[in-house]
């Protein structure tokens, strides 16, 4: 079994804390399923979000999926005038019985964009 990186964005539509919880939760659920995995194959999970984004931590967010024992990070994205506002972007660790290749990385609410490059769902 190999350790395998699994990246995600969302937007969020307001800076609100409650809006962080749900998109926050859809996407790190959306990565699990898209992959065929359970959380307890997650080894750990960065998060980084743009500046307009301060209501919470996506990590906070993250803890109500109930996965206490995962360590969790957070960071601030690179501010790069033009860039899409308020995303959060995951990079999960997991246990994953898969080619690096057969990998399946998640983008939802209109940040599919930033990766026309990957397959769709």
């Amino acid at each position: 079994m190999a350790v395998r990186a699994i990246r995600g964005a969302t937007q969020l539509r307001a800076d609100d804390a409650a809006e962080m919880d749900e998109a926050v939760q859809e996407l790190l659920l959306a990565m699990l399923e898209r992959n065929g995995i359970d959380a307890q194959a997650l080894v750990s999970i960065l998060f980084t979000s743009t500046k307009d984004l301060t209501c919470q931590f996506p990590a906070a967010a993250a803890r109500g999926l109930d996965i206490a024992d995962v360590p969790l990070m957070c960071a601030a994205e690179l501010d790069i005038p033009g860039s899409m506002p308020r995303v959060v972007r995951v990079m999960a660790h997991a246990d994953l019985d898969v080619p690096r290749a057969h990998v399946r990385h998640v983008y939802l609410r209109g940040t599919e964009v930033l990766r026309t490059d990957l397959p769709s769902a």
